[in-house]
């Protein structure tokens, strides 16, 4: 009887052991890794992006088949890398594919792909994409292709006034409080907006992005340049109206103090009557006893430095609607009483006004 159990218990144990031979057998069986290949695009491929053509191929990326295994098919994704990133530590994504081995790239998709990498729009610069293949932790990498790529953004530009100045003046103390400048549209290299500085405070840069990690231009070799690589710009105490150029890299800092002047204000058309800025608000206001005059012949306006060169006017004409133009229209005043009249300029390139008649 023992016999017969040991023989039992022997043959289980032998269809144990081919069972589990079996389940082995079914598994694949796992090399050594072969990375894919990067083949397309060839290296230092020049490419302008723009959003005209967002829709148009960039690039058809193509590599070879990675091995991870018999019978495994990766998961690939295209990454991409600014120069400096060496070592892929903070990739953009430009696409995945699920064993596909090419990827088709348009314009958009491209460009998205860069500015999650902070690329800056509209400046050439070296990329490097390579192919990450994948399934679950098992990961090889291809060769990398350096691209040389100019991104763009459909925003409009923008330039952050960053630096010691800012809390003095009444800017708060970092990126995300500091004044604005602001180009007319995409690709619009020139810039514009208002800054106070006040006494005693220190310098500042103009930056492109509301961080560290962009271009910050400095003081360059010459009055009136910028240099990405320059020190802190350092002015007068004062309210200024400031222009950047950054494909010629030039600026100015006009000072200018606001008023109001016209056939409807205390001081005619000959003498502007001064406004009051407040760092707090950081706007102008005035509080004027005016004279009713129809627009557009007659009315008032703001004007800067008690002279023409810079005046505000409404955008619409005989209308009273809050929005400022350079050269606008006069602004008519209904009834003769005293008003309380403000300006708005720290929203660049969107100024605005209130007129509001007092008891």
């Amino acid at each position: 009887m023992k016999t017969i159990k040991n023989s039992i218990i022997a043959i289980l144990a032998l269809f144990a052991a081919v069972s589990c031979t079996d389940e082995l057998e079914d598994r694949p069986v796992v090399a050594v890794a072969e990375a894919p290949v990067l083949s397309a695009p060839e290296e230092g491929n020049v490419y302008v992006l723009s959003p005209e053509n967002m829709d148009v191929l960039a690039e058809r990326f193509v590599w070879s088949a990675a091995n991870l295994g018999a019978g495994i098919i990766p998961v690939y994704d295209v990454e991409i890398a600014t120069e400096a990133d060496t070592d892929f530590a903070t990739p953009g994504v430009i696409g995945t594919t699920n064993g596909t081995l090419q990827l088709a790239a348009s314009n958009s998709l491209l460009n998205a792909a860069l500015l999650r990498i902070n690329a800056t729009p509209f400046a050439t610069a070296n990329f490097r994409v390579r192919i990450k293949a994948h399934v679950g932790d098992a990961v090889v990498y291809s060769n990398t292709v350096e691209m040389i790529i100019t991104p763009y953004t459909t925003e409009t530009p923008k330039l952050w006034v960053n630096g010691a100045f800012q809390e003095g003046s009444g800017y708060g103390t970092d990126f995300t409080t500091a004044p604005l400048l602001m180009a007319t549209e995409y690709g619009d290299p020139n810039f514009e907006g208002y800054v106070y500085i006040a006494a005693g405070s220190n310098g500042f840069k103009f930056s492109t992005q509301a961080n560290a990690n962009g271009t910050n231009y400095g003081k360059g070799d010459a009055d009136g340049k910028i240099s990405a690589t320059g020190s802190a710009i350092t002015a007068d105490p004062g309210y200024y109206l400031v222009k950047v150029n950054t494909t010629t890299l030039d600026y100015t800092l006009t000072p200018v103090a606001w008023g109001i002047v016209g056939n409807a204000t205390p001081g005619g058309w000959e003498n502007s009557t001064p406004m009051t800025y407040d760092p707090a608000t950081k706007k102008w206001t005035i509080t004027a006893a005016m004279v009713a005059q129809n627009a557009p012949s007659d009315g008032w306006k703001f004007r800067a430095n008690n002279a023409w060169t810079y005046n505000l006017g409404d955008t619409v004409t005989n209308q009273t609607d809050g929005t400022l133009v350079y050269g606008g229209s006069n602004i008519g005043i209904a009834a003769a009483a005293n008003y309380k009249i403000t300006l708005d300029l720290s929203s660049p390139r969107a100024y605005t006004y209130t007129i509001e008649r007092l008891p």
